[in-house]
């Protein structure tokens, strides 16, 4: 009988004991999971539900267009360069109709035909604008409603996924860029590890090329007296090493050092260009700008001093969001001025590539990738106030 009932026991506690096991097992795999969702770099990327069905959702409404205050219209030396495009757009279609103040009015659905779908970051949407300008030959207010970008995060997703999120109109035809385009082609910076890691998961190679210089910055103040860091010393400041103006040359107040968000392309840059594998301090620590236009503002007038630094593009700042109380700080004693950044005398020179799917190469998106790279596309990169990657 004890036998019997030591056996019982044995038995039950052999169950519990795998049960146990199951459940540490379940419990260890989703904490992993759930760090891995959160990991900037090495981890899997954890993909919004718009994307993973690639169904329909609501775009960003707002997308690149909330960090623009400059008006994008052609400059008074402006020059037609392109004659006789392959790249046009097809037919519109009626989508229907809205009651305007002087009665029902239709609007359309602009099919693109031969020209391709474009997304991409916010420093890119001047060169977008420009090439509607010579393609399609539209005024300064139709170049700026087709050209309406995602972001770059957002830009990669599309290309990605091959979903239709991108918006765009031609106002004085009441014509709305169709909801069901797919991506051809995007304008932007590098990827970052979660993008190059998500392209991998859906199978998807994707083909880049650089199609302008560029320089990745720092700004601060005016009023700081320190005009120049080392890469050292950015780094110092950015993991937490270097807290105060003082230990770079500068007043004894406090660094206020702004981040951006992840998977931006300025924060690509910066963990690809400046820290490699040096940990920055956890956003917490840090005040974060949720984009470009509200990092700059913070940089400029935070507490109205001195203290705060952040990173951007040199191209954004000269163009886009303009700030009379910011400066660019030289890097390593380089400043970054067209010379510096074709000689690559600056140490943090950039590009923008143009990256299309290897599977689109001889369609829509890589014939116009093949003309961006072309004299006449680097001319007109050029007079969209770029540094063309060829000249």
């Amino acid at each position: 009988m004890r036998t019997g009932n030591s056996l019982r026991k044995a038995l039950w506690a052999a169950v519990i004991a795998v049960l146990c096991i199951c459940l540490l097992t379940s419990l260890l795999t989703y904490i992993y999971n759930a760090t891995a969702r959160n990991s900037s770099q090495e981890g899997l990327l954890e993909i919004p539900e718009r994307y993973v069905s690639a169904q329909e959702g609501e775009p960003d409404i707002l997308g690149s267009r909330a960090y623009i205050t400059e008006s994008l219209e052609r400059g008074p030396g402006w020059q037609q360069i392109v004659f006789d495009s392959p790249f046009q757009l097809g037919e519109k279609e009626l989508a229907g109709s809205w009651q305007a103040p002087d009665g029902p009015e239709d609007y359309y659905d602009i099919v693109l035909g031969s020209y391709p779908c474009i997304d991409g970051s916010t420093v890119a949407v001047p060169m977008a604008v420009e090439f509607a300008r010579q393609h399609l030959g539209l005024s300064d207010e139709d170049a700026n409603g087709l050209a309406w970008f995602n972001t770059t995060h957002n830009a990669y997703l599309e290309l990605i996924t091959g979903s239709g999120y991108v918006s765009g109109m031609i106002r004085s035809e009441n014509a709305f860029l169709r909801y069901d385009e797919t991506v051809d082609i995007i304008i932007v910076t590098a990827p970052s590890g979660n993008e190059l890691w998500l392209a991998q998961q859906y199978g998807i190679t994707l083909i880049q090329e650089p199609v302008c210089y560029d320089a990745f910055v720092f700004i601060t103040h005016k009023d700081n007296p320190v005009d120049s860091l080392t890469l050292d010393q950015v780094r110092g400041i950015y993991s937490g090493e270097i807290t105060s103006w003082r230990q770079v040359g500068g007043n004894d107040e406090r660094i206020i050092a702004f981040q951006r968000e992840e998977n931006s392309g300025s924060q690509t840059g910066m963990i690809d260009l400046v820290m490699g594998d040096i940990p920055m301090l956890p956003p917490e620590k840090v005040k974060v700008a949720i984009g470009m236009g509200m990092l700059v503002d913070e940089v400029a007038e935070y507490q109205n001093n001195a203290s705060s630094i952040g990173y951007t593009y040199r191209y954004y700042i000269d163009n886009l969001y303009k700030n009379e109380n910011i400066k660019i700080l030289k890097i390593d004693g380089v400043s970054a001025e067209e010379e510096n950044l074709r000689s690559g005398a600056y140490p943090l020179t950039v590009s923008y590539y143009g990256i299309i799917r290897a599977s689109d190469e001889q369609s829509t998106g890589g014939l116009f990738l093949d003309w961006m790279l072309s004299p006449e596309g680097q001319a007109c990169i050029k007079q969209a106030g770029y540094i063309p990657y060829y000249e």
